[in-house]
């Protein structure tokens, strides 16, 4: 039995093909709330509005329970990627429990 190249080579990306769309339909945890909680930082202290807009343009999506997505995380496995990220960054410092530190 002799294998083509190009045969071999169609199969491989029709299989990796079929795997991305498949993974697809598994869902990823969202990490939103759309609500601003007492012990969030910006309402434990009076924080400038300069330094509040960088940490919410900065930080905020990493650090806290209000993460704005961007387009690509509803493909996987970006979405997982990013889903990791935010769970580290929380761990490590999470702006919406911060008046419970």
């Amino acid at each position: 039995m002799r294998f083509n190249l190009k045969s071999t080579a169609k199969i491989a990306v029709l299989f990796a093909f079929v795997l991305f769309v498949g993974l697809q339909f598994i869902p990823s945890k969202r990490n939103e709330s759309n609500r601003i909680l007492e012990t969030d930082f910006e309402k434990t202290f009076r924080v400038p509005s300069e330094i509040r807009t960088i940490l919410k343009t900065a930080c905020y999506d990493c650090h806290s329970n209000n993460t704005r997505y961007p387009w690509y995380n509803r493909l996987q496995p970006a979405a997982w990627f990013m889903e990791g990220h935010i769970t580290e960054g929380k761990e490590e410092l999470n702006f919406s429990d911060f008046g419970s530190y």
